[in-house]
């Protein structure tokens, strides 16, 4: 009589054998480690994440760093990482559990998961790395696993899905060695069961996936209708005093680039030397507009326009709050958007 399978016994077994197990937040785990690391890695890839978790363990090494930390410091280390929404959440969060729980992460899922920033499978993740509860996760990765053995239709984003999906990986979840199975989870759908091109072979499930089965793996999981993203063009103006430094303004705390530093954006019909006017005082004596390039968000693509506009004076005045003028080669030590980042290097390699 054959040996009755068992889901999470194989994918064990695999992690065992070919699981990562030397990556910077699996080593010395906390829950603060745990979170910092789960967060830095939604929507981002592994070697990506690696040198900003780094740094940021050395810059704030534990929960109380983070919470005492100038936000602005939070987002400079974040520059690159983009989601900037996800470096906000972090530092109120930490806030929060300093100031609620005295320093110490719940043990709870629900409790974590009201947190800013931490859904249910974030925070199960913690609970189950940092603490070996079992706890069920479903990350994009977990969700491509499921998907796939289960031959579950339809995108995940959608509610009868997502419910299906999670009672798979609740069922799936053992009771013992919940860290490593959480992990192997994780890099099961990281390195083998990849969205494109998956290593079937490879897999501790391709016996018993019904995907592959059904030689149907491209279809799981199913895809979001994709609609046609909004175009939105802007001026971006590079506003240089004599002596070299730029214009910047922080946005407001809620929206795109929360809390970054930026340029002044103006319409892309709009007069620049109107609007360099109306910020300080004086029109400029030399307008320079750069090559455009679009960058893209999730729910728009963004037409910019570099407009580089050099004062023959030190205004006198800046008319808006939040707005500073910052020396190109000083600017990483705030926390900027990638475009800006962009700007700033052409700047410097054309001075």
């Amino acid at each position: 009589m054959a040996a009755r399978f068992s889901f999470s016994a194989a994918v064990l077994a695999w992690f065992d054998r070919a699981g990562r197990k030397h990556l910077p937040w699996q080593q010395d785990i906390t829950p603060y480690r745990v979170w910092v690391s789960e967060i830095m890695l939604q929507q981002t890839q592994v070697s990506t994440v690696i040198p900003y978790f780094q740094r940021f363990m050395e810059r704030f090494p534990d929960v109380q760093a983070l919470a005492a930390a100038p936000v602005n410091d939070v987002l400079a280390l974040w520059t690159g990482l983009g989601y900037y929404s996800r470096a906000r959440n972090l530092h109120r969060t930490a806030i929060i559990i300093c100031e609620q729980y005295d320093g110490i992460f719940p043990a709870a899922v629900d409790t974590l998961a009201s947190l800013p920033g931490i859904g249910r499978s974030t925070a199960a993740a913690i609970v189950s790395i940092a603490h070996g509860t079992p706890a069920a996760i479903l990350d994009g990765n977990v969700k491509r696993v499921l998907a796939r053995f289960h031959a579950v239709p339809g995108w995940p984003g959608d509610s009868p899905v997502a419910k299906a999906l999670w009672q798979y990986a609740e069922q799936h979840t053992p009771s013992r060695r919940a860290a490593e199975y959480t992990q192997a989870m994780m890099d099961l759908g990281a390195i083998v069961c990849t969205r494109s091109k998956p290593r079937c072979d490879a897999c501790p499930l391709q016996a018993h996936c019904l995907a592959r089965q059904q030689d149907s793996i491209a279809q799981y999981p199913g895809k979001k209708t994709r609609k046609a993203l909004p175009v939105r063009a802007v001026q971006m103006l590079m506003i240089r005093n004599p002596a070299g430094e730029l214009l910047l303004q922080q946005r407001p705390p809620a929206g795109l680039w929360g809390g970054l530093w930026c340029l002044p954006e103006i319409p892309a019909d709009a007069d620049a030397a109107a609007g360099c006017q109306a910020l300080c005082g004086q029109r400029p004596q030399r307008i320079t507009v750069w090559p455009g390039w679009r960058h893209s968000f999730s729910h728009y693509h963004l037409e910019i326009t570099p407009v580089l506009l050099q004062l023959a004076r030190a205004p006198r005045r800046i008319a808006e709050e939040g707005s500073r003028w910052v020396a190109p080669g000083s600017a990483s030590a705030l926390g900027l958007p990638a475009p800006l980042v962009r700007l700033l290097a052409e700047l410097s390699a054309g001075d």
